[in-house]
């Protein structure tokens, strides 16, 4: 009786007008994000000092495993519908933009208050009873550094009125012209941060365009997914680009930091899939317990994105206290038992994360307004 009157109050709560099969995009993109970070993160202690490293150094035939959890492009696409149709909604009702901006980023930013202050005093903490400043400075960059997203999307957010009548094709041409000055012309290494925004800008435009002019999401989907990865295996195969989706330390080139060719014509790869899923998601989100738990990921979206990587060296921290080095935990990621071991820990790490949703997710909730729009 308890769970169908959950059920129901979810079900009372969701305005009709929501795009529910955009909320299962996004919550299949965020569990993707973390169990990408899980597996691919190891935090490993060497001579009294921790060290991140990551099992694609050792393991290059795990790249595929970011092919299927590096998901940011569904993040973009999805935030590009969303925004573009909550901005026309908001033109409607003549809400003015500068207000609108504000309320669609004040969710973005009101958790990473609660992050900076937690791991501040940690790591002030840490310091004071004795820990080595490269060990805090490592697990202090594993937290803070996937917060470029939270910037990224947030200036992408404010350039949505142009991004509704931008074609993704003008920021993928400069994605292209600026790869082709970094590595056909010899041209300087920063002109790659210019990506940071371009690249990004395509799905978001993208999914904006999807939402003003709406676009056959089956015949899009085909030629986005088929294309996409055809362009990937051309580039990987013989263009020299990386096959990991994702950064890999001490590789040369990484297609993620900053964002390449190939991992922008991998994303709209992935958007392409992702419209072709977007049908049978709207359909099984009918279902009350199906919405139900895409609705309760989305309510803490932004709190599992910002607290992962904390739930996972909270465990790793307690495993060392209670049982020294620890396989899949603690040792370095060098063979396959390090894998089989590692994915033994993520329901581990799913439980520490739920107690910081616990402890944490009031800071993401808006209780002074009911959202109107589809995100």
């Amino acid at each position: 009786m308890r769970d169908g009157t959950v059920l129901r109050r979810v079900e009372a709560a969701t305005p009709a007008e929501r795009d529910r099969g955009l909320d299962a995009l996004r919550a299949l993109a965020i569990g993707g994000v973390v169990l990408g970070h899980w597996l691919v993160t190891a935090l490993v202690f060497d001579s009294g000092t921790v060290r991140a490293a990551s099992p694609l150094r050792h393991l290059p035939e795990l790249a595929p495993v970011s092919w299927v959890f590096q998901a940011l492009a569904v993040f973009f696409l999805v935030g590009g519908w969303v925004g573009a149709r909550g901005q026309a909604a908001a033109q409607a009702r003549g809400e003015p933009y500068g207000r609108w901006l504000r309320d669609r980023t004040a969710r973005l930013f009101r958790p990473v208050a609660a992050v900076v202050a937690v791991w501040a005093m940690a790591a002030g903490a840490m310091l004071a009873y004795g820990a080595g400043p490269e060990s805090v400075r490592a697990l202090v960059k594993l937290v803070l550094s996937p917060m470029w997203f939270l910037v990224v999307f947030a200036v992408l957010t404010a350039a949505t009125p142009l991004a509704r009548r931008l074609h993704p094709a003008v920021p993928l041409a400069v994605v292209a012209c600026v790869d082709v000055a970094r590595f056909g012309l010899g041209g300087p290494q920063w002109l790659g941060w210019v990506n940071v925004a371009a690249a990004w800008l395509v799905p978001y435009c993208l999914g904006a365009g999807c939402a003003t002019r709406g676009v056959p999401a089956r015949a899009a989907g085909w030629w986005l997914l088929t294309g996409g990865a055809a362009v990937t295996a051309g580039l990987v195969g013989w263009g020299g680009y990386p096959a990991a989706m994702v950064g890999v330390p001490g590789a040369a080139v990484s297609n993620l930091d900053p964002p390449t060719l190939a991992a922008v014509s991998f994303g709209l790869a992935q958007c392409g899939a992702a419209l072709l899923l977007l049908g049978p998601l709207r359909r099984l989100m009918r279902r009350p317990a199906a919405w139900a738990g895409v609705a309760l990921v989305n309510l803490s979206a932004m709190t599992v994105f910002l607290w992962h990587q904390t739930a996972l060296i909270a465990v790793t921290a307690l495993g060392l206290l209670a049982g020294g080095a620890l396989p899949g935990l603690h040792t370095v990621p060098v063979d396959g038992g390090w894998v089989l071991a590692r994915l033994a820990w993520v329901p581990v790490f799913g439980l520490a994360l739920l107690g910081c949703c616990a402890a944490f997710g009031a800071y993401e909730r808006r209780p002074d307004r009911k959202r109107q729009d589809a995100g």
